[in-house]
């Protein structure tokens, strides 16, 4: 049911060369949360910060069955490979806004290129399963917002979901806009957590 709200994409080379902006330089931190052991992947560059930190597939089950999700929603969502997610202006002041759009981002796994699972394509999944609006307002507001903008030093936490299978590793390529201009990175070799509990809830 999930793979009608994926996007897939083809790319032609030439095109690719003539549209698709040059990824910004930058250093990519990877390392292990010490409280937990969960993985993380840091890029900072070109005015941005962007953080990706791992979530157990048990955590994200946890954390909406008390909001009020019925365990197989619960186990659904813990299975698109969650991570929980930080942007950040790091520019110097008077800079500008920074300004996102996740729809514009891209999820690189084997030959295909999707799209990130979104919150307006959560919300068409959940009127198909028949989720209440008081769950459904409950994860759109757990979600990093669709498009954003903030000032230096203003940033945001939210979960991201990738539609991958726990333990899938996939590349991502993002963007972001600032004084005008596009900004293109990419950060290789991200991991979907491991699902602890890999039998369906019931």
């Amino acid at each position: 049911m999930l793979s009608q709200y994926r996007v897939k994409t083809r790319f032609w080379p030439l095109l690719a060369v003539l549209v698709v902006p040059a990824l910004c330089s930058a250093d990519v931190s990877r390392g292990v949360v010490p409280e937990n052991g969960l993985k993380y992947w840091e890029w900072r560059g070109e005015g941005a910060l962007f953080r990706l930190t791992q979530r157990l597939p048990d955590q994200t089950r946890a954390f909406f069955l008390a909001r009020g999700f019925s365990a197989s929603d619960a186990d659904f969502i813990a299975r698109q490979c969650v991570f929980q997610s930080m942007l950040q202006n790091v520019a110097e002041a008077g800079t500008g806004p920074l300004t996102y759009d996740l729809d514009a981002w891209r999820v690189h796994d084997g030959e295909h290129a999707n799209a990130l699972l979104t919150r307006e394509h959560w919300d068409r999944l959940w009127q198909d399963r028949n989720v209440a609006p008081a769950q459904r307002i409950a994860f759109e507001w757990s979600l990093l917002p669709t498009e954003q903008s903030y000032l230096s030093g203003d940033y945001n936490w939210g979960m991201t979901s990738y539609g991958l299978k726990p333990g899938t590793r996939f590349d991502l390529v993002f963007s972001w806009k600032m004084r005008g201009k596009q900004h293109t990175g990419r950060i290789d070799g991200i991991e979907c957590p491991e699902d602890r509990h890999p039998e369906p809830a019931s």
